[in-house]
């Protein structure tokens, strides 16, 4: 009886499966993905740059985001803090997230929903309408 003879040993490229030199699925080149936070983050930073380029009285106000409001006011959770004497604004970014009540759940309703809320709570500070800051900001 004639044995076979072995199989040469594979090269040092393979791995134990003959996997090892394969590619990844994602390659380094694509965007990493983004999460709520991020996408929350931009949409605010986005409308603060136009209203401040618009209105000179917001380049000295802070705009910074925050998880939860500390309580519940009389009007229910609210979504913003708009605090003159320190010339900040704080957009809490869970009661804006949660609690909209959207009629298309899409990345564009919900940013436009989020920059609206930025648009209030600058109308609040400056003591104006919010129409007044964008006229022009969401017709299509």
């Amino acid at each position: 009886m004639r044995r076979r003879a072995r199989a040469a040993s594979r090269p040092d490229r393979h791995g134990r499966h003959g996997r090892v030199d394969r590619s990844s699925v994602v390659r380094p080149p694509l965007p990493a993905i983004e999460t709520r936070a991020e996408k929350f983050d931009l949409t605010v930073s986005t409308a603060v740059e136009f209203l401040r380029s618009a209105w000179p009285e917001l380049r000295e106000v802070r705009f910074d985001v925050g998880w939860m409001p500390p309580a519940a006011d009389a009007d229910g959770i609210p979504r913003w803090a708009v605090l003159s004497d320190e010339r900040r604004i704080v957009l809490f970014r869970l009661p804006i997230e949660r609690l909209a009540r959207l009629h298309r759940s899409d990345d564009l309703h919900r940013r436009m929903m989020i920059e609206s809320c930025v648009f209030r709570a600058a109308a609040e500070y400056l003591d104006r309408d919010p129409w007044d800051l964008g006229p022009d900001r969401f017709r299509f």
